[in-house]
């Protein structure tokens, strides 16, 4: 079945890495925990307040604590072990997830603590993300970074279908707080799991947290053609097109209050066929195109999904955004693991934080807001038509990212070159 492997995903990572495995694992059932949670908190907002602008601004209380702790976060994950601040910040995720269900149980459920956990996650995910990207580098092969990726993404997006999927049914049928007290047992599960990885300590010559050493990840990224690229991107293609917070509202327009779970599944499900199918871009080296062909692939899907009548190809059309949305994370994440120092490999995660995580809150603003505005619908296949072109001109005015090949980039070889120096180095200290 030589064609058949050369789809399915390559498994190397999981047989190589037993750190990976437990990252992966521990990945697993915490997102579709947190999945569990991203669901139900917009929907009981929407219970307390009917305003698709309340919902929405879910994502203005998010986006200062992201950008503040991605970055002091990135900053941590250079200067401190990086096993024990994902170990802190993922105990720190599930207590906040505790409150919300705490809240849940009240006789009334008060609206202002949902907008003060929401923030509070955003602040822990911008602490933790650094360190679990910036983490893998050092535990994957350099030349399974691209298999990582996909395996990671398959694991996100597993979360993504399942915990959706639950927590539709859940909220709808035992409440709240059933759906925030399961979210509470899969964050004890993995703060577990975390306690089992091996130490992975700063550099010696790392230096304390400080302004200066963000501000040297950014001049470093800054003089960096493609990773600015790779940011660029996925920033505006998030900032004009994502239809999240809405979705709710877009299940209501078509009288299919049932679909809003699947809604958020099929973005996850398009992912996950993508993912499933990857065993061919462990071969791809030009990741710039993969950045840019993906992004403009979830603006096609997105438009779509605004603009059909039928709720089931509203489902295929969020798909096959979430399919092209993959493919560019696959192309994103290769690239910056390819190119960065591990010496800048946290502080530049911080930066990825704000490119990948800020885009959707302010994505959510931006919905919510236009929604407001125009309605449901127009707010979603505007915003997709809008990316589309985006992509386009950001792709003209970035020829260096659409040349990228990891075979020839000077900071790629670097990189390889320092991974393969430093097993070298790790496999003959025993014999030393």
């Amino acid at each position: 079945m030589p064609q058949l492997s050369a789809i399915l995903p390559d498994l190397s990572p999981w047989r190589s890495s037993r750190d990976f495995r437990l990252l992966w694992t521990q990945g697993l059932i915490t997102y579709f925990g947190s999945f569990m949670a991203m669901i139900a908190l917009p929907l009981q907002i929407k219970d307390l307040t009917e305003s698709p602008v309340a919902v929405g601004a879910m994502g203005a209380v998010e986006l200062i604590p992201l950008m503040v702790f991605g970055l002091y976060g990135g900053a941590l994950a250079d200067a401190l072990d990086r096993r024990k601040l994902i170990l802190w910040t993922e105990a720190g995720l599930g207590l906040l997830a505790l409150i919300l269900l705490v809240n849940a149980v009240l006789p009334e459920p008060l609206l202002w603590p949902l907008y003060v956990v929401a923030a509070g996650v955003s602040a822990m995910a911008g602490l933790q993300r650094p360190a679990l990207d910036s983490l893998i580098a050092r535990i994957v092969p350099h030349d399974q970074l691209t298999a990582a990726a996909a395996l990671n993404a398959l694991r996100w997006q597993a979360g993504a279908i399942v915990g959706p999927s639950v927590a539709g049914v859940v909220v709808a049928y035992a409440g709240h707080p059933a759906a925030y007290g399961v979210t509470v047992v899969t964050f004890a599960v993995s703060v577990l799991l975390c306690r089992k990885l091996a130490p992975s300590p700063a550099a010696r010559e790392a230096e304390k947290p400080s302004l200066r050493g963000i501000a040297e990840g950014a001049r470093y990224a800054w003089s960096r053609p493609v990773l600015l690229g790779t940011y660029a991107i996925d920033l505006a293609a998030m900032v004009i097109s994502a239809p999240m917070a809405i979705l709710p509202f877009l299940a209501d327009d078509l009288d299919a209050e049932w679909s809003l779970g699947l809604m958020y599944a099929a973005i996850g499900l398009g992912s996950v066929v993508l993912s499933l199918t990857s065993g061919w871009t462990s071969k791809v080296r030009r990741h710039g195109l993969l950045v840019v062909f993906g992004a403009a692939g979830w603006g096609v899907g997105v438009a779509g999904a605004g603009l059909v009548d039928n709720v089931w190809l509203v489902l295929v059309f969020l798909a096959v955004a979430g399919a092209a949305d993959m493919l560019s994370g696959l192309g994103r994440s290769t690239i910056w693991n390819q190119t960065i120092p591990d010496g800048l490999r946290g502080r530049l995660a911080g930066i990825e934080v704000l490119s990948y995580s800020v885009g959707p809150q302010l994505g959510q603003v931006r919905a919510g807001a236009h929604a407001g505005w125009s309605g449901t619908r127009p707010a979603i296949w505007a915003g997709g038509v809008a990316c589309v072109a985006v992509v386009g001109l950001l792709a003209a005015g970035l020829p260096k990212l659409v040349r990228y090949d990891a075979s020839t980039d000077e900071d790629a070889l670097s990189r390889r070159a320092e991974k393969e120096a430093a097993e070298k180095g790790a496999a003959e200290a025993p014999q030393a």
